[in-house]
């Protein structure tokens, strides 16, 4: 997996602009931050987020994946707001679970999630050599 950095362009933090990569695609769905027994967490953003991620590396686990593989993930979260207070601990939260592996991301907001009480959905895509 090779990060695509455009000459000149300043330095994405947190993320990869582009990425590059070949072998064997994993595709993991949107995971909210409900644990094994489909009940959230937590009632605020970095729980949720601490969750989804685990559910995430799960789910790439089954497939002999690591999340090291990951070359792509979205991010949906209700409060873009929130989502920027609690920055500090979200990047937290992501090095302890991902670590320094920094993906292409895209991060949206949405008026709302299906499951009641929901504030984040993370989806990614893993190629594995």
């Amino acid at each position: 997996m090779r990060a695509l950095q455009p000459p000149g362009w300043a330095k994405p933090k947190g993320y990869a602009n582009g990425i590059e990569a070949q072998g064997r695609l994993v595709f993991v769905a949107g995971q909210i931050g409900w644990k094994a027994d489909a009940v959230l967490a937590g009632p605020d953003l970095p729980s949720q987020t601490r969750q989804a991620l685990a559910n995430i590396v799960a789910v790439l686990a089954e497939a002999g994946a690591e999340a090291r593989h990951i070359a792509r993930m979205t991010w949906y979260v209700t409060d873009k707001s929130e989502y920027n207070r609690d920055i500090k601990a979200i990047g937290a939260i992501y090095r302890d679970i991902i670590g320094s592996h920094y993906p292409t991301m895209t991060l949206v907001q949405v008026a709302d999630l299906l499951e009641p009480g929901a504030k984040v959905e993370i989806e990614a895509t893993a190629v594995v050599p």
